[in-house]
């Protein structure tokens, strides 16, 4: 189920893509390469977007993965100056680490750095607990230079 919207509110236009992907490597995978399309498409920078995509999405696979439920994938732009991105998955009792606690994983560990991409580079991020069973892991980039 793929959903695109352009609306215009106090004439400047927001734009959303919403799609239902599958909590595998290939569903995260799929994720990131839609997104640079999207972006693409609308004419905004895709770089740290697609990469903190990339990011979520494989959380949304490997962590809030229940068998035959999807995660969804949301990128909003609001004005043309704020890119909010939102992977949402059914495993809302297993939170990650909050804000500003993540904590930096052994020197040669294979995993454990993708939220600390996630924060580097977006201007924010959080969690949002709800309705169960449900979680939403968001990040906002600013596009305004």
């Amino acid at each position: 189920m793929t959903q695109e919207i352009t609306r215009t509110e106090h004439s400047a236009p927001t734009r959303q893509f919403t799609v239902l992907l599958s909590p595998t490597r290939r569903g995260a995978r799929l994720a990131r390469l839609l997104t640079t399309a999207h972006l693409c498409d609308w004419g905004l920078p895709e770089e740290s977007a697609a990469h903190i995509v990339a990011e979520l999405a494989t959380n949304a696979a490997l962590h809030g993965r229940v068998p035959g439920r999807d995660f969804r994938l949301s990128l909003t732009v609001h004005r043309n100056a704020l890119l909010r991105i939102e992977v949402t998955d059914t495993r809302g009792e297993q939170l990650p680490p909050t804000p500003g606690t993540t904590v930096t994983p052994v020197d040669d560990a294979e995993s454990g750095r993708g939220l600390l991409i996630v924060e580097a580079l977006s201007d924010r991020w959080g969690i949002d607990v709800g309705p169960v069973p449900r979680k939403t892991i968001w990040a906002e980039l600013s596009l305004v230079p």
